[in-house]
C-alpha cells in the first residue's frame, strides 16, 4: 500500500489541491491519498483559520466521488500545533505496512531544514516535491547543499500544469462579492454560499475564524 500524506489548512479546499493530488497520485502510482487538514499549521500561528468542521466538510465534498482520496482529521484530534513528524509517525504506527509519501509544494524544499526533525521525517516517508502553479522550482544542485544528500535522495519530483489558483484569492474573492465558480467545486461553493464564509461578518467573528477543531 503506497499512502501519500496531503497537509494544509485547506480554507477552503480548491481545483489547485485536487490537481495537485491526482497527478501525485498518478505518477508515484499511489493507491490512496490522505487530505490531511491541519489543527494550527505552525507557519500560520496566530492566524485565524475556518473552523475545523467547516474545513473538514468542504474536503469531504470536494472529495466524496474519488475513491482513491480520504479526508483524515489525525491532526485535528491532536491538541496544539500540527507538526509533520508528528503526523506521519502516528501513521507509521497504526498502519506499519504503509508506504509513505509526502505531498508537498517543491518551493517548500528550501525551508524544509527549519522543519521540526526534518531527517526523521524523510525516515518516515519520502517527499514528493511538486512544481506549484506560480512558484519557481529550487535548483537542484542548491537543494542538496541546503537539504544535505541524505534528505535530498528522498525527494521524488512531480510535475503538474499550472495552475494559479490559491486560497488567501478565493477568501478575498468571497468578502468582495466576486464569482469564485471553476475555483473550487461546485458544492464547496454552495457551502461557502450556505454558511456565509469568508464574509466580512464570519471573518471578525472570533467563533468561526479562530476555532480551529
Amino acid at each position: 500500500m503506497r499512502l501519500g500524506l496531503f497537509g494544509g489548512s485547506f480554507d477552503p479546499v480548491h481545483y489547485g489541491h485536487l490537481i495537485l493530488a491526482e497527478q501525485c497520485r498518478e505518477q508515484c502510482q499511489l493507491d490512496e491519498v490522505w487530505f490531511v487538514p491541519a489543527r494550527q499549521p505552525p507557519h500560520k500561528f496566530g492566524l485565524g483559520l475556518s473552523s475545523a468542521a467547516d474545513r473538514m466538510k468542504m474536503l469531504q465534498l470536494a472529495t466524496f466521488d474519488n475513491p482513491v482520496f480520504q479526508v483524515s482529521d489525525i491532526e485535528l484530534r491532536r491538541d496544539g500545533l500540527s507538526y509533520t513528524v508528528e503526523t506521519l509517525q502516528q501513521v507509521h504506527e497504526q498502519w506499519p505496512d504503509r508506504e509513505l509519501f509526502f505531498l508537498l509544494g517543491a518551493d517548500s524544499l528550501l525551508d524544509f531544514p527549519n522543519w521540526r526533525e526534518p531527517e526523521r521525517i524523510v525516515q518516515l516517508a519520502k517527499l514528493v516535491a511538486v512544481n506549484r502553479g506560480g512558484t519557481e522550482i529550487p535548483d537542484k544542485e542548491q537543494l542538496v547543499v541546503q537539504l544535505g544528500r541524505f534528505i535530498f535522495d528522498r525527494v521524488v519530483w512531480v510535475e503538474m500544469p499550472e495552475i494559479k489558483i490559491s486560497a488567501t484569492d478565493i477568501r478575498q474573492r468571497v468578502r468582495a462579492g466576486r464569482s469564485i465558480r471553476y475555483l473550487v467545486p461546485p458544492a464547496v461553493e454552495q457551502y461557502i454560499k450556505t454558511h456565509a464564509l469568508y464574509t466580512e461578518k464570519t471573518s471578525s467573528n472570533p467563533d468561526r475564524s479562530n476555532s480551529v477543531g
